[in-house]
Formats: C-alpha cells, sequence, structure tokens
C-alpha cells in the first residue's frame, strides 16, 4: 500500500418520489421469478476484462423461493465451476448451498432454493468469476401497495471518498463508497489533457481501485472526477436507483509510495552504519 495523500468527500441528498420510484421498480422487483437461468461470459477463464461489467450472465439474478436455476456454461472456450461462497483474492470460502462441479462448455446444473436471502458464488477455477443470486419469498409480491401517495418520498444520501497512492510508477486511485453496486464514470485529466476515462463502471463492493498510469506534482495534479449514474445491477439501468449525475472531484498529489519510503529508509540507516564505523579513536 502507498502513503495516503488525497482525501476527497462529497455527499449529497437526493430526494425522489417513491410513488414514480416503486411503480417503476415494482415489476422488476416483485415479478413472478419462477425460472431464471445463468450462463458464463466468454473467454472469462483466459482473461479478467469481465470483472467490471460481469463474469456471470446475469451477475445479479433472482428467483423464488422454490423456483429453479438453471446454470449453464455457455464459454466454449474453458470450462467453469458455479460455487455458492465467497472468495477473497484467490482463497475461496464455499458455503455448501450449492455446487455445480466442473462443467465444461454446454452443461448445465439446476438448483431450487428453499430458503430466502442472498447467495453469492464464484467460479474455483478462476476466483475473479463472482455473481449474486437472490431468492426472495413468493409472498412478496402481495405486499406491494397497489397506489403509494406522491407525497411520501425517500432519502438517499451518496457518499464518495477518493484517495491516491503512488503504485509502480503510477498513481492509484482508491473509491470508497457507502453503498453497493454503484455505478460510475472515472475520468482523469491532467494539463488539460485526459489520461484515464472509464465509462459506465461497477463496483459490486464498497471499495473500487483504478490504476492511472501518471504522476502528479504540486505544479501539475491529477484531476479526478467521478459521476454517479445510479445504484443497481449493471445492464439494468431501467430499475437503478439512487442519485444520478452527482459529481466528486480531487486533486491528486501522490507522495512516495511504500517502495520509495522503503528504499529511503535503507539509505539513511546505510550513511548512520557508515557514519558509525567511521568514527576517529583519540589515541594516546
Amino acid at each position: 500500500m502507498g502513503l495516503m495523500k488525497t482525501k476527497a468527500i462529497s455527499s449529497i441528498f437526493v430526494l425522489f418520489a417513491i410513488a414514480a420510484g416503486m411503480a417503476s421498480m415494482a415489476p422488476a422487483a416483485y415479478a413472478d421469478h419462477a425460472e431464471v437461468s445463468i450462463g458464463a461470459v466468454e473467454e472469462s477463464g483466459f482473461s479478467q476484462s469481465c470483472v467490471e461489467a460481469g463474469c456471470y450472465t446475469p451477475m445479479i439474478a433472482t428467483v423464488d423461493v422454490g423456483g429453479v436455476v438453471t446454470m449453464t456454461n455457455t464459454d466454449p472456450t474453458g470450462v467453469h465451476t458455479f460455487t455458492s461462497g465467497t472468495v477473497n483474492g484467490f482463497t475461496p470460502s464455499p458455503d455448501g448451498a450449492f455446487d455445480t462441479g466442473v462443467l465444461m462448455s454446454g452443461d448445465a446444473f439446476e438448483w431450487s432454493p428453499t430458503e430466502a436471502g442472498t447467495y453469492p458464488y464464484y467460479c474455483m477455477l478462476h476466483t475473479w468469476m463472482i455473481g449474486e443470486i437472490i431468492v426472495q419469498e413468493v409472498a412478496a409480491e402481495e405486499e406491494v401497495p397497489e397506489e403509494v401517495p406522491e407525497e411520501v418520498a425517500e432519502e438517499v444520501e451518496l457518499m464518495v471518498m477518493i484517495s491516491d497512492s503512488q503504485v509502480m510508477g503510477g498513481t492509484q486511485i482508491e473509491l470508497e463508497f457507502n453503498v453497493l453496486h454503484l455505478n460510475y464514470d472515472l475520468t482523469a485529466t491532467q494539463n488539460g489533457e485526459v489520461v484515464f476515462e472509464e465509462k459506465g463502471l461497477h463496483s459490486m463492493e464498497l471499495i473500487a481501485t483504478h490504476q492511472i498510469d501518471a504522476l502528479g506534482s504540486d505544479e501539475n495534479p491529477i484531476d479526478v472526477e467521478v459521476v454517479s449514474l445510479g445504484i443497481g445491477a449493471p445492464g439494468d439501468e431501467d430499475s437503478w436507483t439512487g442519485p444520478v449525475g452527482q459529481v466528486t472531484t480531487a486533486k491528486v498529489v501522490p507522495e512516495f509510495g511504500t517502495i520509495a519510503m522503503m528504499v529511503l529508509a535503507v539509505a539513511i540507516i546505510s550513511i548512520v552504519a557508515v557514519t558509525a564505523k567511521s568514527r576517529v579513536v583519540p589515541r594516546f
């Protein structure tokens, strides 16, 4: 980890009517989900480029209790698993809810959930492949009122913290959110030129990191801009909620990273050692 220098916090309170929001969300959130199919993105076992958009498709699926989830290896280039549990880096932690075992291309596995809840899963062979299955009670549909008073509103607060550090000759940007599944655009400029630009990014976790191949300085900082697009599953923009268009900015001037500080420390220790050895001892 490098030495953190710049931190920018932005928060915004966004009010929107539940009448409009819930009316548009209700068909997706409470629709009949008796059956759902999940596949694997092509070449997801050879490249991690699918991580942002999702290596399973859909990356987040919803099914009713007692429904059927069909998991199919739709990747013609490799073998995969659908294993319930979580993974930390390259360390998997299966929870035993379901496990397809190794599926060859075209092979399928069916799972029928018996309890409501959220079931994360991953590929045992390619741990960067992660997904999530949301199991809901069938009766949840009956709890949605047909009409919601327009005067009732929901308050949503989005906070984004931007930190930076000098890493591998460039700048590593760390974004910390207070909500999961935030969709956003990230742009970095230096001296009026774009040095990094990615549109339609998605963060499944509360922290996302990005590497910029440029270094800032006090005279020539890197300007970072994060624009929120909404909260929800990627590719399902119609059901996104939360603030849209919120802009968070920061000026990045990273200091020494960990490696640079270690080198500096070793140099200081060497100077002290040489000085100690060079002491003149008076002779009588």
